[in-house]
């Protein structure tokens, strides 16, 4: 696989998001032991870039993760987070937690739950408005001289949150949000499209261009959700979730939203054809030719849609492709 620089690091141009293995989407197939054997894959394949946190199954993904690395762990560039907790699992109540003696305590759980003695990427998961941006950052910087954190990032932040941390102590990467129905972080013009409460884009204000502040500041940008949502891949069709799958209570996943943003998958379908590549490959080479510092992580428990994802890598679009991709609609409906 062609790979891609993070802090002085080679890694897999596409790496591997690993939350909805333990929770979010399709939960009744759950298989810790394929999963295991699909991150093990992934490693095979030069997908070095493993993305899990705490709050993934309140510990279940940090500790699957760990398992699937052990042995290999020099192998893997493994990112986890810290910053939201799990306050019911029964509801998936989740709530922000910027407290410095969080921070460490978190960290202590997630190296545990990982088996390992220090966290390669450490991502302040949301910022906590209750709590200074600085004293949860300068927590996290002691992590790093402590030894237990090679470097730090941030999720889901506008420019401003960013500039401020950097300052302090430098983000290696931003984490947030990225895909053909989910432009905000290029600073898009209207691009404000849902957000979590107390996320920087709630006041309307939108996060500016994060993704060209990451590459004037020397970090990496790292897209979740590059695929929609499963969305962009085609395949989802209809608005029928089990229960418990993340979607079924997403805006733009209700059946008129979802309807008219089949819209954007058509062109996707259309460009992925000419290629003879897949939709997934399509809507993942888009977001890896917003700049040579753009590491996206899409997730599956699905070996083959594994290896699929990565061919992404391989998927060389022109500019008559970028163009047309750039044109498609706007998403109907919010994030969340």
């Amino acid at each position: 696989m062609r790979t891609r620089e993070f802090a002085g690091t080679r890694v897999g141009a596409v790496g591997l998001g690993c939350m909805g293995m333990s929770w979010a989407y399709t939960e009744s197939e759950r298989d810790d032991d394929a999963s295991v054997a699909l991150i093990r894959e992934a490693l095979d394949l030069g997908v070095t870039f493993l993305d899990t946190a705490q709050p993934y199954g309140d510990g279940h993904n940090e500790t699957l993760v760990g398992r699937a690395v052990a042995g290999r762990r020099d192998e893997a560039v493994v990112a986890t987070k810290t910053g939201l907790v799990v306050e019911s699992m029964a509801t998936r109540n989740i709530v922000r937690d910027g407290r410095p003696e969080h921070v460490k305590a978190s960290a202590e759980d997630s190296l545990r739950r990982l088996g390992t003695d220090v966290i390669d990427l450490y991502y302040l998961h949301r910022v906590d408005p209750e709590v200074p941006l600085a004293e949860t950052w300068g927590a996290m910087a002691e992590l790093v001289a402590e030894g237990k954190a090679r470097t730090l990032g941030l999720s889901e932040v506008g420019v401003a949150q960013a500039a401020e941390a950097h300052a302090i102590h430098p983000v290696a990467a931003v984490q947030s949000e990225l895909s053909l129905w989910t432009r905000d972080p290029l600073g898009a013009p209207g691009g404000r499209s849902g957000t979590l409460p107390g996320d920087t884009t709630e006041t309307g204000e939108g996060p500016g261009d994060v993704v060209g502040w990451c590459a004037a500041s020397g970090a990496a940008f790292v897209p979740f959700s590059p695929l929609g949502r499963g969305f962009l891949t085609g395949t989802v069709t209809a608005a029928d979730f089990e229960d418990t799958d993340f979607r079924g209570g997403n805006p733009r996943f209700q059946e008129e939203a979802l309807k008219a943003n089949l819209r954007i998958v058509d062109v996707v379908k259309a460009v992925a054809a000419r290629h003879g590549a897949t939709p997934a490959q399509v809507a993942i080479a888009w977001t890896l030719a917003q700049g040579e510092h753009v590491i996206p992580i899409p997730g599956t428990k699905k070996r083959k849609y594994l290896r699929d994802n990565a061919g992404a890598a391989a998927l060389d679009l022109t500019e008559a492709d970028l163009a047309e991709l750039d044109g498609v609609p706007a998403a109907v409906g919010g994030r969340y």
